[in-house]
């Protein structure tokens, strides 16, 4: 503990004042006066404090999926503004100026997809390799092009490795309805 410096011969004064106008401080100053202790000199009182057990509940919350779909939409709206650059018509505008503007969109898209949405390469292969698709192959996420003849194994080569999202984080919706506004009206005032 630290020693203070009393205070003030007039500092004093303004408490004797403060003392003669507040009768609860006059009362505090009574009992320190009496023996009391100070609460900072107090040895710590054990403190119980009732922490209520929380029951989890998972519910799952099924979301049509065009729901969802709106909702990613909206989300690519709100960071990209992305609905706004394919509604434009961009005839009218220069090479340079549709390039600085796709910069924009493609920055805030690709935000949104890191931040609600896990992707994962459908084929582990480098694109350009070859590889061989055998009998019974999953039709869903490869597709085949060019001169399909016949059943498989196909051996071809590798054009694109596809996405497939291992995990999606949309946010919880309260209203369903409302994923139907992609983006919101604005009026300033």
């Amino acid at each position: 503990m630290t020693e203070q410096t009393p205070p003030s011969f007039f500092s004093r004064i303004a408490m004797a004042f403060a003392l003669v106008g507040d009768a609860p401080l006059a009362a505090r100053v009574a009992r320190l006066r009496g023996g009391e202790p100070l609460a900072a000199d107090a040895p710590p009182r054990e403190v119980r404090v009732e922490v209520p057990v929380e029951k989890v509940v998972e519910k799952r919350v099924e979301i049509p999926t065009a729901t969802a779909a709106l909702q990613l939409l909206g989300l690519l709206q709100r960071e990209a503004r992305f609905v706004d650059f394919v509604q434009e018509d961009v005839a009218g505008y220069q090479d340079a100026e549709i390039g600085a503007a796709a910069r924009v969109v493609h920055e805030g898209c690709r935000k949104a997809l890191r931040e609600h949405v896990t992707l994962e390469p459908v084929r582990p292969e480098a694109e350009g390799s070859r590889v061989t698709l055998p009998p019974g192959f999953d039709a869903a996420a490869v597709r085949v092009s060019g001169n399909v003849v016949g059943q498989p194994p196909f051996t071809g080569t590798l054009a694109h490795r596809g996405w497939r999202a291992a995990a999606v984080r949309l946010p919880q919706l309260t209203d369903e309805k409302a994923a139907a506004i992609i983006a919101q009206a604005e009026v300033e005032l």
